[in-house]
């Protein structure tokens, strides 16, 4: 499922793509991808774009004349840019540029979502109101971090992945960033100490990082088609574990699987000066 990363590489593919060029044609698909929306507003998307933000899993869209366009990538949406003529397998909508390049939403399994509003409205759209900080584009601290998180009575992880506590993080990142912090998915959040906080809020950055790095290109390429897994524990149950050799195992929280190293990640809270996160 894409995650910030992968929502952002597709802002920042859609600003260069865009950037300098006119839609002359928007056209959809009557697919769900619509569900709950306007679907011929769509088709009143042309013009240029004026901005693109991403506010954790969503892409906010601003094209002149003050049209707006809500996009979240599901669980198998990207964009994708294709010369004229050139079709494109679970294409649903479609940008015509007036150089004739295609940009095409494709999502096979249409859990994706797309909603034509007035640019003015956006951010005051439900989802958008509803997320919590978001760590690229708000920074995110050791004390932001256990603001936002630790009152809350979940797992770690699963707190992790609560949009309206933190945006963005999914179960591929939330794994691997208390990997790198070197904390078990099961811990309760008031149970972290105050540098336990510090150390996550370093995990998350820097697994994000990997992320960005790893997406960056013309075309995201995701695990489920794929992919060549890159990731330290996510989908690696019954593999060594990179740092210490011990068997990663997985389990399951809140309906997901979650994949953890016993030993570098264990469940009981360590005394301090007695454990090291497994690295950034």
């Amino acid at each position: 499922m894409p995650e910030l990363p992968e929502v952002e590489t597709a802002r920042q593919n859609l600003a260069r793509w865009l950037g300098g060029h006119r839609v002359v044609k928007a056209e959809a698909d009557d697919t769900r991808v619509f569900r709950g929306a306007e679907r011929a507003r769509f088709a009143e998307l042309k013009g240029r774009l004026e901005s693109l933000d991403r506010r954790g899993k969503y892409l906010l869209w601003t094209f002149e004349a003050g049209r707006g366009l809500l996009a979240h990538l599901g669980m198998t949406g990207k964009f994708v840019r294709r010369p004229p003529g050139q079709g494109e397998p679970y294409s649903r909508a479609r940008f015509h540029l007036e150089e004739g390049t295609v940009i095409h939403f494709c999502d096979p399994r249409l859990f994706g979502r797309m909603e034509p509003v007035p640019a003015s409205g956006l951010r005051a759209l439900e989802a958008i109101q509803s997320l919590g900080r978001d760590p690229l584009a708000d920074g995110l601290t050791g004390p932001q971090l256990a603001e936002a998180v630790g009152g809350s009575r979940q797992d770690l992880k699963v707190a992790l992945m609560d949009q309206g506590r933190l945006a963005g993080l999914g179960n591929i990142h939330a794994a691997e960033a208390l990997f790198r912090a070197g904390l078990h998915p099961s811990r309760k959040p008031g149970t972290l100490t105050p540098e336990e906080w510090k150390r996550l809020a370093r995990a998350i950055h820097a697994t994000i990082a990997f992320g960005l790095e790893e997406q960056e290109g013309e075309e995201p390429v995701y695990l489920e088609e794929g992919a060549q897994n890159v990731f330290r524990v996510y989908g690696r149950a019954g593999q060594p574990c990179p740092a210490c050799k011990s068997q990663v195992e997985s389990f399951t929280q809140a309906g997901r699987t979650t994949h953890v190293c016993p030993k570098c990640q264990p469940l009981k809270a360590q005394r301090p000066g007695r454990k090291r996160a497994p690295g950034r």
